[in-house]
């Protein structure tokens, strides 16, 4: 058993703390929402982003960040990418100095571009800080439906140690100790999710979005590996798996928001879609690496106003015609 605070009471922050409650762990959480904490302590559930599903009654939530630190053994990082700093800062001065720091966010810090293992370890440089990322629904992880994610630590052996500490029957972790990797696959991929939907909501049916999906992933592991990454990374669960995951379903916020946006409709109060605060970060740094990313150039065109929906999808489905791998044969 595990002690375990989970900082963030979102979707995803309240389905890990209910499937590690399953398997056994000592969890506690934070949140800064005094309501949202409440409701889940006293009626077992969090319907502003879960609906009706039912929480375990072992599970509580408080606003005492001191309380729910007291004695963590792992400290998962589960608030909105672009607020992590800001919890790790309101985390400092009561961390126990041994606790392991994970990363659970998918983005990239928009002020500072850097991961959010950096953004942590920036603001906590005593600590270990390692990644939780791959392709999952809150919902189904809530459900206990089967799910896989990758658990990345510098020590591949204590990634592997850890992975098999909180493994359970519904929610299996792989290891791996590409920081790097795991992290830019499940940023880059939210920006790739919009440009898919902005497709989907102008109806250009199934094969345009696989070649949309295609030519995406490219992208991400151009500059993945640009990043640093290594490239088997991302083909696995938090790069290729959550791609096609966020790219095949409505229940991905960030498909949902371009579908909205490619479908003419109003996106203000749209639920949270992590790729819109990436989309220009990703940008400029494609740009000091000098690689092409006309896919995530295009998305952020569209989100900032400067490209219609209809000019992007015509865009994105006219590229000039070349060899799909020029480096063969060079």
């Amino acid at each position: 058993m595990a002690r375990i605070c989970i900082l963030g009471t979102g979707a995803w922050g309240t389905a890990l703390a209910t499937a590690f409650v399953r398997q056994g762990h000592d969890v506690r959480m934070w949140g800064r929402n005094a309501e949202t904490c409440a409701e889940i302590s006293e009626t077992h559930r969090n319907h502003a982003y879960l609906g009706e599903a039912c929480l375990p009654d072992g599970l509580s939530a408080s606003t005492d960040m001191a309380g729910a630190l007291e004695n963590a053994q792992i400290v998962l990082f589960v608030a909105p990418a672009q607020s992590t700093s800001d919890v790790a800062g309101l985390a400092a001065p009561q961390l126990p100095g041994d606790a392991l720091l994970i990363a659970c966010a998918k983005g990239i810090d928009r002020r500072s571009g850097q991961t959010q293992s950096e953004v942590i370890d920036a603001c906590l440089p005593d600590h270990v800080v390692g990644v939780l990322s791959g392709p999952s629904f809150a919902a189904d992880v809530v459900r206990g439906l089967p799910t896989a994610l990758t658990l990345a630590l510098p020590d591949q052996a204590r990634a592997q140690s850890l992975a098999q500490t909180l493994s359970g029957d519904a929610i299996r972790l792989y290891a791996s100790d590409d920081i790097v990797g795991v992290q830019i696959g499940g940023a880059l991929k939210n920006v790739m999710a919009i440009a898919v939907g902005i497709c989907r909501g102008g109806g250009m049916g199934a094969s345009a979005e696989a070649a949309l999906i295609t030519r995406g992933y490219a992208e991400l592991v151009r500059l993945g590996v640009a990043m640093g990454a290594r490239a088997e990374t991302l083909m696995g669960l938090s790069g290729l798996g959550d791609l096609v995951l966020t790219c095949s379903s409505e229940l991905s916020r960030n498909f949902s928001y371009g579908i909205a946006v490619g479908s003419g409709h109003d996106v203000t109060g749209l639920k949270l879609a992590e790729g819109v605060h990436t989309v220009s970060i990703a940008n400029e740094i494609a740009a000091r690496h000098g690689i092409s990313c006309p896919v995530m150039q295009t998305a952020d065109l569209v989100l900032s106003g400067r490209m219609s929906a209809e000019e992007a999808r015509t865009a994105l489905m006219s590229r000039p015609i070349k060899a799909e791998h020029p480096e063969i044969g060079q």
